[in-house]
């Protein structure tokens, strides 16, 4: 789904422009030719969005935060990058 794609960065950009400070409310505009659709990332944010904002480490999916919520917002250790490949020469 791409929308969890778009939805990270959104929840990234927002992260940088708030500055450590608690956000209340995030509101989109989704053009119609984006591609974007706008329900899917309501659900992806909703998904994404920690209770208290407190952060810590994890070491599994299946983390609770200091305050019982099972919401929470990774950081990181969801990415998958290609670390190498081996290229065959054309026939």
């Amino acid at each position: 789904m791409h929308e969890l794609g778009v939805t990270r960065n959104v929840v990234a950009i927002v992260d940088e422009a708030a500055k450590g400070r608690r956000v209340g409310r995030v509101t989109l505009k989704i053009g119609k030719l984006s591609g974007v659709v706008s329900d899917a990332v309501a659900f992806c944010f909703d998904a994404r969005i920690a209770t208290c904002g407190f952060e810590f480490a994890t070491e599994t999916l299946f983390a609770t935060c200091q305050c019982g919520s099972r919401r929470l917002t990774r950081l990181q250790g969801e990415e998958m990058n290609v670390k190498s490949m081996e290229l065959m020469e054309a026939a």
